[in-house]
């Protein structure tokens, strides 16, 4: 913290701030805005994007800036940005492409329209922070790889609890201790939850229902666990999680509720459980040296061996301009896929679904999803949660039942369905998601051609779309 805080005081004395566009106008991206106009020297917010204009431009206003310029066109974003005039636009893609910004913040929670952004922003030499789990957890991995080929940071970040566990995890190894698995507590876990019975919630905080619905009914933990998990390794003991096992005790013994064989066995694992009073994440690890096992005894950590660490709270858009500062000035992501992907998060029937039914976003009325290790994941054919909206059903499915490829068919022409087929391609040598995508919707294969048309011109275009015409 002295190092960013310094470092910021540095480059307002200097007037040189660091530059931020946020994509997306919503509950987050209103927090964050505020904080970082009122609470942040040596950073300044140039532009927000929103599909609404309008509640792009009332956010700032909210933070007290009504000196807004809105626009849709490059050169009067350019104008006003260079001079740090807030600019409001429908268009994320100026933000991306402006030189008056320096990194953009994803707060929208949409794969397919965050996977045309990032890859955007690469291509312009912006780092890019994540509040957009949904996003990482399904094609985070692949898109590291671009992110890295471009020289610049993709990251998830601090206040969200990847962010909270990454750094207690990276704290914990510093202090010499092994981690053997990395918890979130939630506060409600019911996995058919709908905007309809989150609406009176989401209302009285102001946040939208479906995004609440996401908390309540596990979808959001698990994409937010299965970032962790591609970050360190850790896997899941079973599809779902402990799915709702509920903890009430003293989070110091909440080691008992674990196998340290099996966890020694997983290489690690991730975690949530329900209730557990004060604190929002843990970290369990193991410590080999007999000599410092009777300090950490000595020190209330008790007798081990899983000794519990944790935070009790995260902050979220309080802590997110601790990331970008990070990503900005020291290049240090908070949350990184180590490779491909460990963990992903696949679609459960939330009811009993029919034939031809239209599936509708994670956080509505029909899926929720849980996490998984890639290996099952892969063997199944599962339908990633983060890629079900728009899918058509081709045959009923029970509730509970989880949802396969070859229950669908796939919207055409998706960017995040390829990009996910050249993850799979990548990281595990395994072409069946290529093939399938390749011969999907044959009545459609023109539309599919014109976007891999497209998309060739672009110098970061993935691969498997090179594969197509």
């Amino acid at each position: 913290m002295w190092i960013i805080d310094t470092e910021l005081k540095t480059r307002e004395e200097q007037k040189r701030p660091i530059r931020v566009g946020i994509v997306g106008a919503g509950f987050m991206g209103q927090g964050l805005t505020n904080q970082i106009v009122h609470s942040v020297p040596g950073m300044r917010v140039v532009a927000i994007s929103n599909r609404q204009v309008e509640r792009a431009a009332s956010v700032f206003k909210y933070a007290g800036r009504e000196d807004v310029v809105v626009t849709d066109s490059q050169r009067t974003f350019d104008d006003a940005a260079s001079r740090l005039q807030p600019v409001a636009t429908e268009d994320a893609m100026l933000l991306a492409r402006s030189e008056h910004v320096d990194v953009l913040v994803d707060v929208t929670g949409s794969v397919e329209f965050g996977a045309h952004v990032a890859l955007e922003a690469f291509k312009h030499g912006k780092d890019v922070v994540l509040m957009n789990a949904e996003l990482d957890g399904t094609i985070g991995p692949i898109l590291q790889t671009y992110a890295d080929r471009h020289g610049v940071i993709l990251t998830g970040c601090e206040g969200d609890e990847p962010g909270v566990q990454m750094n207690l995890y990276r704290w914990v190894k510093g202090l010499g201790l092994t981690p053997r698995l990395l918890g979130n507590v939630k506060g409600l876990q019911d996995r058919y939850r709908n905007p309809t019975t989150q609406q009176g919630f989401a209302e009285r905080w102001g946040q939208n229902p479906a995004m609440v619905t996401s908390f309540a009914d596990g979808s959001k933990i698990s994409f937010e666990q299965s970032a962790v998990a591609n970050a360190t390794g850790f896997k899941v003991r079973s599809r779902g999680m402990s799915r709702g096992l509920e903890y009430t005790g003293d989070v110091l013994k909440i080691g008992e509720l674990y196998d340290v064989e099996e966890l020694r066995r997983l290489g690690g694992a991730i975690d949530y459980v329900v209730g557990t009073p004060l604190t929002k994440v843990y970290c369990l690890a193991e410590h080999p040296d007999p000599k410092q096992q009777h300090y950490l005894n000595l020190y209330k950590m008790g007798p081990g061996p899983l000794y519990s660490f944790f935070i009790p709270y995260h902050l979220v858009h309080f802590e997110v301009p601790n990331a970008i500062a990070r990503a900005v000035l020291f290049r240090d992501p908070v949350v990184k896929p180590l490779g491909g992907p460990v963990v992903e998060v696949c679609a459960v029937a939330k009811r009993d679904l029919k034939a031809g039914e239209v599936l509708d976003e994670y956080g509505m009325y029909m899926t929720y999803g849980e996490a998984v290790n890639v290996e099952e994941m892969s063997a199944g054919r599962y339908l990633p949660e983060g890629l079900v909206e728009g899918c058509r059903l081709i045959r009923n499915m029970p509730k509970d039942a989880v949802i396969t490829y070859d229950d669908v068919v796939l919207p055409a022409g998706r960017l995040a369905d390829r990009l996910r087929g050249e993850q799979y391609l990548k990281f595990r040598g395994e072409t069946w998601l290529n093939d399938l995508l390749a011969s999907s919707q044959p009545a459609d294969r023109a539309n599919q051609y014109a976007v891999a048309a497209v998309a060739n011109r672009r110098s970061d275009r993935p691969a498997i779309l090179s594969h197509e015409s």
